[in-house]
C-alpha cells in the first residue's frame, strides 16, 4: 500500500487530520470530491473566517452524549490553534464574545492548513469522488475513486454534514457508517434562520431589515444577542443560536428588552414623561417600526399617565416573555451546521476510531457532535481532527 491513512473530505477537519499525521511520518492522502479543499472555511465569517473561540467549553456543543467531545477539545485547545495562526504571520481579531476571526481572508486559514499539510508531506487528490468503500480481509481498507484504486490501513472519514448543500455537502459521510454497523442518530438543520407562516410572518414581514438586541429562550438554553426580522420569519445570531435546540412544538421566547427591568423601566418614564405616549417611549429603546408595530398590534398607545399601575407590569411581562409561533426553520439550504449525525457510543473519544471496525475514524460535522455561533464548530474539527491524526 502506498498510503498509511486515507482521508475522505478536504474541510476543516480533514485537513487537520491529515497534517497532525503526517507529522508523524504517517504517508496520508486526502481525497475531496470539490474542486479545491476548505470551500466551507472559505465562505464563513462573511469571508474572514470566525476560526475559533477563546472561550470554548464542553458546555458549548450539542450531543446525546455531552461528556464525549471533553477529551478532544482538552488536548486540543484554541491556543493551540492560534499558536499555528500567529507562526503563519496571520493578522486576527476579537469580534465578541471570544470569537476570533482573521484581519483579511478566510483563504488565509486555507492556505495556512495546505502549507501545513505540504510540509507534511500530505498529498491531495481534488475533483475525486469515492465510489466504494470496503474492508479488507486482512484489515485496511479499498477504496475506488474517480482516480483509480486506493488501499490503506486506516481511513478518516471527515465528509461533512448536510448543511448548504451547493458548497457539495451530502450524506455520504452517513451511508458509510452505517455500512460499517454504526448507528446514525437523526440529523436536522442547526444555527439556521426560523421561519413563521400565517398571522405570525404577517404581524413582521414588513418590518424585513428590523434588528435589536434581544434574549431567545428555548427550555434552558438562552442566547443574548441580535435578533434580524425577515421576510420569511426570523434570522441573526440570538435566533441562530436557539435554532439548534427548537424543534416543532417546543417553547421559544424571547425578552425584547433584556437589558433593562422592564417594569422598573415604564414606571420610570411614567413619572418623568407622564405626556409621552407608550409609542414614543418604546421608540426609545426599539426601532421606531417595531416599537409602532408592537402599539398597533399588542399595546394600546396613549399617554404614559393614564396606563394603572396593574397595565404598566402587564406590558413589561408581556415584552420579557414574547411568544414566537415558528413553523419551521430554513432547513440545510441556509443552515450552519448539521445537528445528529454518527452516535458517539461507536467511537472511541479519545481517537474518533470505530468501536466496531479496527482502523476506521470519524471527524468534525459528521459525528453527532454540534457547536454554537462563533467559532466552536471550528474547534471541534480541529479538535476532533487532531485526536485522529495522532493516532491514524
Amino acid at each position: 500500500m502506498e498510503d498509511d491513512v486515507l482521508v475522505i473530505g478536504g474541510g476543516a477537519a480533514g485537513l487537520m487530520c491529515a497534517l497532525t499525521a503526517g507529522r508523524r511520518g504517517r504517508r496520508v492522502r486526502v481525497i475531496e470530491h470539490a474542486n479545491r479543499c476548505g470551500k466551507k472555511i472559505l465562505m464563513s465569517g462573511g469571508g474572514r473566517c470566525n476560526f475559533t473561540n477563546t472561550g470554548t467549553t464542553p458546555a458549548n456543543f450539542l450531543s446525546a452524549n455531552p461528556h464525549f467531545c471533553k477529551s478532544a477539545l482538552a488536548r486540543f485547545r484554541p491556543e493551540h490553534f492560534i499558536a499555528m495562526v500567529e507562526a503563519h504571520g496571520i493578522g486576527y481579531h476579537e469580534k465578541e464574545l471570544g470569537q476570533l476571526f482573521c484581519d483579511e481572508s478566510s483563504k488565509q486559514i486555507v492556505a495556512m492548513l495546505l502549507a501545513e499539510c505540504a510540509e507534511a508531506g500530505v498529498r491531495i487528490d481534488t475533483n475525486c469522488a469515492v465510489d466504494d468503500v470496503a474492508a479488507l480481509p486482512g484489515g485496511g481498507f479499498r477504496l475506488r475513486t474517480a482516480l483509480g484504486e486506493r488501499r490503506a490501513p486506516s481511513l478518516v472519514v471527515a465528509t461533512g454534514g448536510l448543511s448548504i448543500p451547493k458548497m457539495g455537502a451530502t450524506g455520504f459521510g452517513y451511508e458509510l457508517a452505517r455500512a460499517f454497523g454504526h448507528v446514525v442518530l437523526p440529523t436536522r438543520a442547526g444555527l439556521v434562520p426560523l421561519t413563521l407562516s400565517g398571522k405570525h410572518l404577517e404581524h413582521y414581514a414588513d418590518l424585513a431589515g428590523v434588528s435589536f438586541h434581544v434574549s431567545a429562550r428555548c427550555g434552558k438554553a438562552r442566547f443574548d444577542n441580535a435578533m434580524l426580522v425577515t421576510h420569511r420569519g426570523l434570522s441573526g445570531p440570538a435566533i441562530l443560536q436557539v435554532s439548534s435546540y427548537w424543534e416543532p412544538g417546543k417553547e421559544l421566547l424571547l425578552d425584547l428588552l433584556p437589558e433593562h427591568e422592564i417594569a422598573d423601566w415604564l414606571l420610570e418614564r411614567q413619572r418623568e414623561e407622564p405626556a409621552a405616549e407608550l409609542r414614543t417611549v418604546l421608540g426609545d429603546v426599539f426601532p421606531k417600526r417595531f416599537a409602532q408595530r408592537l402599539c398597533e398590534g399588542w399595546f394600546t398607545s396613549k399617554p404614559m399617565r393614564q396606563y394603572t399601575h396593574g397595565e404598566l407590569p402587564a406590558i413589561a411581562r408581556q415584552l420579557a416573555n414574547w411568544p414566537i409561533v415558528a413553523s419551521g426553520t430554513e432547513g440545510y439550504r441556509t443552515a450552519e451546521v448539521t445537528l445528529g449525525g454518527v452516535d458517539t457510543d461507536g467511537l472511541s473519544s479519545t481517537t474518533m476510531e470505530s468501536k466496531h471496525q479496527p482502523g476506521l475514524y470519524f471527524i468534525g460535522e459528521v459525528v453527532d457532535v454540534t457547536g454554537w455561533l462563533g467559532g466552536y464548530n471550528f474547534q471541534w474539527a480541529w479538535a476532533s481532527g487532531h485526536a485522529a491524526g495522532t493516532a491514524a
